[in-house]
């Protein structure tokens, strides 16, 4: 009798593993090339920002052809040109390094997960609206903590409760009541330094 036996597909085994391979190696890629996700370019971590990382990449490599051209001018030598093109790619890199680590200072997912948990126990929360009332004003906070980073909410909330109507979707909740929690957000996504609701 063959070791080679029919399934009741009419595969052998090795074709019913090697179809299970490659359909458990679809998914992975599938997992990995999720947009959602915001992979690593290089390392497919979730998480990456690639236009933190980018404008980072280009700020280091500017700064980095400006300290390789002071290096080169301060040495008076061929080191200049030589030195323009490596400053330049090494400010890229830490540069990219830097600003990927500053677009990252929010993970969405884990703030929406965050809130999704938390979100009852609030004091602004209303009986009635699902956490999808409240998601967009939490979204708001956090990215227009960082688009307004160095003010405090108060000093701009004139500006928030206009842009709200914009930025609410599909969100049934008017700016009074989702003002707690893009507050809440906004001060959750302030550095861990001097804020109370950063968890370590």
């Amino acid at each position: 009798m063959s070791t080679r036996t029919k399934s009741t597909e009419g595969r052998t085994h090795s074709e019913n593993s090697a179809a299970e391979e490659m359909r458990v190696k679809d998914q992975s890629k599938k997992q990995i090339n999720d947009p959602d996700r915001h992979p690593d370019p290089i390392t497919k971590a979730p998480g990456s920002h690639p236009i933190g990382t980018g404008v980072g990449a280009l700020a280091g490599g500017v700064a980095g052809i400006g300290g390789a051209a002071a290096a080169g001018a301060i040495a008076g030598t061929v080191v200049g040109p030589i030195g323009a093109a490596t400053g330049a790619a090494i400010g890229a890199v830490v540069g990219g390094l830097v600003g990927k680590g500053v677009a990252e200072g929010v993970n969405p997912t884990l703030e929406h997960e965050y809130w999704r948990e938390t979100y009852q126990s609030r004091p602004y929360f209303e009986e009635g609206f699902a956490y999808e009332e409240y998601s967009p004003a939490y979204q708001f906070g956090w990215e227009s903590q960082r688009r307004f980073f160095g003010k405090d909410f108060d000093e701009v909330e004139a500006d928030l409760a206009r842009d709200w109507e914009q930025a609410r979707g599909q969100s049934r909740l008017d700016w009074t009541q989702a003002r707690g929690a893009a507050r809440d957000a906004w001060d959750r996504a302030r550095p861990p330094k001097d804020n109370p609701l950063q968890t370590p």
